[in-house]
């Protein structure tokens, strides 16, 4: 068993981004600047959030938090979202979800130019993905995606089960995973919460992408002996024996399942820091693809 490790991983790209910033400075090209726009107090957001700030501080972008209060009003955040798509300063930006529930966020995404959507999430780039045309892919899967790529697990031909089918990280996650690409070109099973004897579909996985926000949901008897398990779930578990009063936990009982893989992510640890640094590849990326 090899612990996929998110955290050095991620590190390592940040180097190479870094780089690249520096290299655009010597020919004079402009820094890359990311914005991302928090509404309201969500804790998980909060710290997602801060998280990409100091990435871009690491890296060596220009960034700006845009913390709105949560009693804005939805025509008020679309005013905000078209002046960023209005703002040649900005090359890519977010508006972290979830957003409060008086504002649709379907309405909001659609507003977002597609040459700034960093997170992929826009109709366009969603469509770009299926049809493998340049773009920006969803953060996550994009960050699993190059996980796999930097530990040459070798993905052709296999197996994949991917629990959950969010337009974020489970539907996306099974559109790469079956393009013919490298990695890539899997047998996809996309699995969701009416699919029966779920356990019979993942004991035959070479692979299995648990994306549903279920603590402990994936155990031992549900994974076969070798088989590659990615856990996306992040969820804050009561535990009085933390000084904060809770612990972070994936959907994968690691303990008793770690033992079966080839290969593991941690929660902590794992696809959570991929995610952030694929936004800022997705942010360097919006600069090459606007011809600046």
């Amino acid at each position: 068993m090899q612990i996929l490790d998110g955290k050095t991983t991620s590190e390592e790209i940040k180097i190479e981004l870094k780089e690249a910033v520096e290299q655009r400075k010597i020919a004079g090209k402009k820094t890359p600047h990311l914005v991302a726009v928090l509404v309201g107090n969500d804790g998980g957001s909060l710290t997602y959030v801060g998280a990409k700030v100091r990435a871009c501080k690491e890296i060596g972008f220009n960034s700006t938090l845009m913390h709105l209060e949560d009693s804005i009003s939805e025509n008020e955040l679309l005013d905000v979202v078209e002046k960023l798509n209005n703002d040649d300063e900005i090359d890519g930006f977010i508006v972290q979800l979830p957003l409060p529930k008086h504002i649709d966020e379907k309405k909001i995404t659609l507003a977002i130019n597609p040459m700034k959507d960093v997170d992929g999430f826009h109709p366009t780039n969603l469509g770009n993905m299926v049809l493998n045309l340049p773009g920006f892919l969803p953060a996550t899967p994009a960050g699993m995606m190059e996980m796999l790529k930097r530990y040459n697990i070798e993905t052709s031909g296999k197996h994949c089960v991917v629990i959950g089918r969010s337009h974020i990280v489970g539907s996306p996650m099974s559109i790469l995973m079956a393009r013919n690409t490298n990695p890539g070109n899997c047998t996809v099973t996309l699995a969701h919460s009416r699919t029966q004897d779920l356990k019979s579909l993942t004991l035959q996985a070479d692979i299995i992408v648990s994306a549903i926000g279920l603590p402990g949901f994936l155990t031992a008897d549900m994974v076969k002996d070798g088989a590659v398990v990615l856990d996306v779930g992040i969820t804050r578990v009561a535990d009085e024996t933390k000084k904060n009063g809770y612990r972070i936990t994936g959907d994968v009982d690691f303990e008793s399942v770690a033992p079966k893989t080839s290969y593991i992510t941690p929660v902590p640890g794992g696809v959570g820091p991929m995610t952030i640094v694929s936004l800022m590849m997705n942010t360097l990326r919006a600069m090459e693809l606007n011809g600046k």
